[in-house]
């Protein structure tokens, strides 16, 4: 007979630990409950703004749910090693240091004509010896047309509301930035070639010395071809394809160069807010020059798989109080998890059968 002390009722620490345990898979479901919206419906999550980006007829799939237009291209970067006197990532030592790196058209087609392409960006990973990379996306307006990850959701549901008309126009009037925003886009020349365009970080970071001492900065890669602007009834009749096919000719009969250019702030300067600009007597630091020496289809080339996330930086470079890297982070995730899981539609060069 059983000693009544010995029951298999459990004792009082196990059902502690065990209701440890069970709060804590609790508090890791709601997290993840809580990090997806699922309590809090109203709450702008990372693919509310995927989703958002969406033409009317859904995204295509195994693409890029934004730029979705793009052109793989490989090269290198030229570090002068000044900018070692603001941060002591290995990447701005004196030294040669590969780049993939990738061309593209800001919108969510990957047919739509390069004339259409108001916005154009530059993509790059950067790799050091070390075992570091610096992963940048960049753009060619001087600024962003609103200051918050939630304005920018606001103003894709605006875009797209078909029940009123004047949506956007609300939205303006309250974002004064977009009208700044909508005056580079109306006066700024189309030139004839990515080489010709000047890509800036508008986000801004925090660089670190080996002296401890932290700036904020921004940057811009800058062209040294000169600007050719196309005459707007020209543009209409150009190549859809005109800007894939003219980076790729030019590149073929000589590297295309950019000089980085980190851009200092001053005290007071508005960090987290890329809509505004920096007056232009802040410091400039010229660091190094990209190379750009060969072009690939992004089918099977070798940008298509990455993810061009501004989070990841090497030691000496970390974000700012910008909201911007953190939201485009965990967009640009949520975007690369959906295309490549559409294995039917992602885009191949190369036919399945071939190894």
């Amino acid at each position: 007979m059983a000693n009544p002390q010995n029951s298999s009722l459990p004792t009082a620490s196990v059902v502690a630990r065990v209701a440890a345990i069970a709060l804590l898979v609790i508090a890791a479901v709601a997290a993840f409950a809580y990090t997806a919206g699922w309590l809090t419906p109203a709450r702008l999550t990372p693919a509310k703004i995927v989703d958002s980006l969406a033409p009317p007829g859904g995204p295509v799939k195994g693409y890029r749910r934004n730029h979705a237009k793009g052109i793989c291209f490989a090269g290198s970067f030229e570090a002068n090693g000044a900018g070692v006197s603001l941060s002591r990532a290995a990447v701005f030592q004196t030294g040669s240091y590969p780049v993939t790196g990738r061309f593209n058209l800001a919108g969510p087609a990957p047919t739509m004509a390069d004339a259409t392409g108001r916005v154009r960006g530059l993509s790059l990973r950067i790799q050091t010896p070390d075992g570091q990379e610096w992963r940048t996306a960049m753009i060619n307006p001087p600024i962003f047309p609103v200051a918050q990850p939630q304005d920018l959701y606001a103003l894709q549901r605006a875009t797209a509301d078909k029940n009123d008309p004047e949506a956007v126009k609300k939205f303006a009037a309250s974002h004064p930035s977009l009208a700044a925003f909508g005056a580079w886009a109306g006066s700024a020349p189309f030139t004839e070639s990515y080489a010709e365009d000047q890509f800036n970080s508008l986000d801004s970071f925090v660089v670190t010395n080996a002296q401890g001492e932290d700036r904020t900065i921004r940057w811009s890669f800058v062209p040294h071809a000169p600007a050719v602007a196309i005459p707007p009834a020209e543009l209409k009749t150009r190549d859809p394809n005109f800007l894939f096919k003219e980076i790729s000719d030019r590149v073929a009969q000589a590297p295309q160069k950019w000089t980085l250019v980190l851009t200092v702030a001053n005290p007071g300067d508005p960090t987290a807010d890329p809509t505004k600009a920096w007056p232009a007597d802040r410091r400039k630091v010229e660091v190094g020059t990209l190379v750009v020496n060969r072009i690939e289809p992004e089918a099977d080339g070798p940008c298509r798989d990455l993810n061009f996330d501004p989070t990841v930086l090497p030691t000496g470079m970390r974000t700012s109080d910008d909201p911007f890297p953190a939201a485009r982070s965990a967009a640009y995730a949520v975007s690369y998890n959906r295309r490549t899981a559409e294995t039917e539609s992602y885009p191949h060069t190369h036919s399945k059968e071939q190894p």
